[in-house]
């Protein structure tokens, strides 16, 4: 997958668009819901930024924010450099690195709000409970959680809206006419230390994806 191009679909009228309009809405409510003061973001596979960095540039908590996008194609770590200077938007660190591994949020977390959008499309199953089992190391108390698992994919949205409730988070938000399944959950169990050096999650090849059913190829 090329992830730079794969933003192309973020143009007018695509369907990303219309999905990025709906995180965005989440992350506008989880900002509004969370408790005055100072706010940390961390997004998970941040490609570009435009979810995060499109909210805050108009957000009247902007000056609170401080924002760690993890993304590995520095291709797209560019491009949200960019658009962050563009902004003029301060606090907003986005990390060239491997975002399945815990050493990638070093000194970020806990964080109030946490996204990990356009992830568990690219995980077997078992490294959708990994990817969730880890996020309370992300999270401070009662962090919310803004993520997306389309609908179409066989048996994906259902497979990570079960790890969610197995690993203590509790819906917030969760529309079953989305196709996008663009969802927020709220931490419901005391968050954990990060432990260091933890592989959270890993992207399969797209063979084993196709084979899993997350790729159609029909």
């Amino acid at each position: 997958m090329d992830w730079y191009a794969w933003h192309e679909g973020y143009q007018d009228g695509r369907p990303l668009r219309r999905r990025l309009r709906l995180v965005q809405d989440q992350l506008r409510a989880a900002l509004t819901e969370a408790p005055a003061g100072p706010v940390e973001i961390i997004s998970v596979c941040a490609g570009q930024g435009h979810d995060v960095i499109g909210v805050l540039a108009d957000s009247p908590r902007r000056s609170e924010v401080r924002a760690l996008l993890v993304e590995l194609d520095e291709r797209n770590v560019a491009a949200a450099r960019l658009r962050i200077a563009q902004s003029g938007l301060t606090g907003i660190e986005v990390r060239q690195a491997d975002a399945g591994i815990t050493d990638s949020y070093r000194d970020a977390t806990p964080a109030g709000i946490v996204l990990t959008c356009g992830v568990y499309g690219s995980l077997t199953d078992d490294h959708v409970d990994r990817a969730v089992a880890a996020l309370p190391g992300l999270c401070a108390e009662g962090a919310q959680v803004i993520w997306t698992a389309h609908r179409s994919t066989p048996g994906l949205y259902a497979t990570v809206a079960a790890a969610f409730e197995r690993h203590g988070f509790v819906p917030v938000r969760s529309d079953p006419d989305d196709p996008f399944g663009v969802t927020r959950h709220r931490l419901g169990v005391p968050p954990r230390p990060l432990r260091a050096g933890e592989r959270m999650f890993r992207f399969a090849d797209e063979p084993t994806l196709i084979s899993i059913g997350r790729i159609q190829t029909e």
